[in-house]
């Protein structure tokens, strides 16, 4: 999945070539643009939000402010996008929750496909599954065989319920055939806490934010989430060297209302596009384990769809509880 993404980065800027003669009328933006994170602050969502945000200001020459809206998935940050006025100075930073939760929650407040137009795919994001050191296993198959010898009686920390750390914990809990229990805590900093203690079993966790606890030792970490091993931790597995087809790449990516003008949607990809492919956030980013990775608005809004249906499937194949 990463790679196909990659691979359109190309055609991305091609795109953004022949689109020139329409994002030239377009002298957007002439006023400061909110860029709302559905997430907590100092989420590594938000982090790369913030290092956009940086990016796009100095490029326009207008205030970009990045305002955390937490809550319900991902889902209260979502309604105030989709609702706001769709002229481009209301942007979301989101997460693959965003595809999840169609099928994840029985009813949501907005349309996924038609409240909401991409703008660009922004990261190839891994989790990294982490516990502490005090829980005694050095692998996954250890931690597989404690959870088993203790059915029901273990949990397992998220980020909230619908967010992409509580997905990535219930596809392992369903695919690996684990009875162990769902803990939602407010954000990644709470449920890193109770991890590292060892009050939650383990958490499928950001890797740029898990980094300083896994060099301090805090954290022991037994697998990523990705199709690949993470560069970062070549010698940590990949999880479907251990159960075959479960993948998950908690990508981030920029959108705005569905009713946006497309001229100005274009204009904004074109930037975001280039202000993600710029060697210095590419650097920051990927010191970080966060691989930039811009498309045109068509081809975020495929993926998007493509993504609500292969997610929903597992939504639905690893009996993960609706909301």
């Amino acid at each position: 999945m990463l790679s196909t993404v990659i691979k359109t980065v190309g055609i991305a800027v091609l795109g953004s070539v022949l689109a020139g003669g329409a994002v030239a009328q377009t002298n957007f933006p002439t006023k400061p643009v909110k860029i709302i994170v559905p997430f907590t602050a100092g989420s590594q969502v938000d982090i790369v939000a913030r290092e956009l945000g940086r990016g796009l200001q100095e490029k326009w020459g207008q205030p970009v402010i990045v305002d955390n809206r937490p809550g319900a998935g991902g889902t209260i940050g979502s309604r105030m996008v989709a609702t706001a006025e769709p002229d481009g100075t209301t942007l979301m930073f989101t997460s693959a929750s965003h595809a999840i939760n169609p099928t994840l929650y029985k009813s949501l407040p907005y349309d996924t496909l038609k409240d909401f137009t991409g703008v660009t795919f922004g990261t190839s994001v891994p989790n990294v599954l982490v516990v502490s050191p005090s829980l005694g296993v050095k692998n996954v198959q250890d931690l597989i065989k404690l959870i088993n010898a203790q059915p029901g009686k273990l949990n397992f920390a998220s980020a909230g319920v619908g967010s992409g750390t509580h997905f990535n914990g219930e596809m392992f809990k369903g695919m690996g055939k684990l009875d162990i229990v769902h803990v939602p805590y407010k954000g990644t900093g709470e449920a890193l806490v109770d991890t590292t203690a060892g009050r939650a079993a383990f958490y499928w966790s950001p890797l740029g934010l898990t980094l300083p606890f896994i060099k301090d030792g805090k954290l022991v970490p037994l697998a990523v989430s990705t199709e690949k091993r993470a560069d970062l931790m070549p010698n940590i597995p990949a999880i479907s060297e251990i159960i075959p087809g479960m993948v998950y790449d908690h990508w981030y990516g920029l959108m705005a209302p569905g009713k946006t003008p497309p001229a100005i949607v274009a204009k904004i990809s074109k930037d975001a596009g280039e202000v993600l492919s710029s060697p210095n956030v590419v650097k920051a980013l990927s010191s970080q384990g966060v691989t930039p990775a811009p498309t045109t608005p068509e081809q975020f809004n495929k993926f998007i769809a493509a993504e609500i249906k292969r997610l929903g499937d597992v939504v639905i194949s690893a009996n993960i509880p609706r909301q």
